[in-house]
């Protein structure tokens, strides 16, 4: 892998430049090389850990549970049981988050069918029915 410019980064992981510029300052990702003009350059080593944080975020774990990972991961096997639990606990919590999202689905089908069946007209409330105070 050759190094790259950030904009080549940019690029290759659909990412804005200014997003990893934040993602470095926030810790996310470790401190970028530079060149004696001062400009970031990516060897293969930051690739690869651009490409950890990128999969990691469209799994749907947050920011600020990936700057935690990340912390971890650079202390080294110390801190894998760690690192383990940090993603077991953003697997729960997606989960919660496709149970959440799923009911919301059901609701707004069985809503979508009030109105296919003229049923809607009818005015009768399914607050109870849809369990709202549960969420």
């Amino acid at each position: 892998m050759a190094d790259l410019t950030i904009t080549e980064i940019s690029k290759k992981y659909n990412l804005k430049p200014d997003t990893l510029r934040y993602y470095e300052r926030i810790g996310l990702i470790p401190a970028v090389p530079r060149k004696k003009n001062g400009n970031r350059y990516y060897n293969e080593g930051m690739q690869n850990w651009i490409e950890m944080i990128v999969c990691l975020r469209h799994s749907g774990v947050s920011v600020e549970a990936l700057a935690d990972y990340a912390e971890l991961i650079q202390q080294g096997d110390a801190t894998l049981d760690a690192g383990e639990n940090l993603l077991k606990e953003q697997l729960t919590m997606l989960e919660e988050k496709k149970k959440n999202l799923n009911r919301s689905i059901n609701r707004l089908k069985h809503k979508i069918s009030l109105y296919e069946s003229g049923e809607i007209k009818q005015g009768k409330s399914y607050f109870e029915e849809y369990k709202i105070m549960d969420d």
